[in-house]
């Protein structure tokens, strides 16, 4: 299997370094304040939570290997899988500063 070149590292490196980001938004949110949770804060967690599962799964979708090695159908999906992923934390970002 040959190592992946182009732009399978630069994603990988993009997923992680936005996953990075939102820990440290969750982190400064103050999700481990002892205060009750609002309707709002559930609605902050779950779309960061989103987030991370589709950000996590950027890297190993897109080094999956695939039948013709010139195919390039799990990299257009890990591109989708980023796009949702930075969309989601994004969203929680908004929801915790608007509400």
């Amino acid at each position: 299997m040959r190592t992946p070149t182009g732009s399978v590292p630069a994603l990988s490196a993009a997923s992680a370094t936005v996953f990075s980001i939102g820990i440290v938004f969750l982190g400064y949110w103050g999700m481990y304040e002892p205060t009750a949770w609002r309707a709002a804060d559930v609605v902050v967690v779950v779309l960061a939570l989103t987030g991370f599962a589709c950000l996590g799964l950027v890297p190993w979708m897109a080094t999956s290997p695939v039948e013709p090695e010139t195919s390039d159908v799990r990299v257009r999906i890990a591109r989708h899988l980023f796009l949702g992923g930075v969309a989601a934390i994004w969203l929680a970002v908004a929801v915790s500063v608007i509400f």
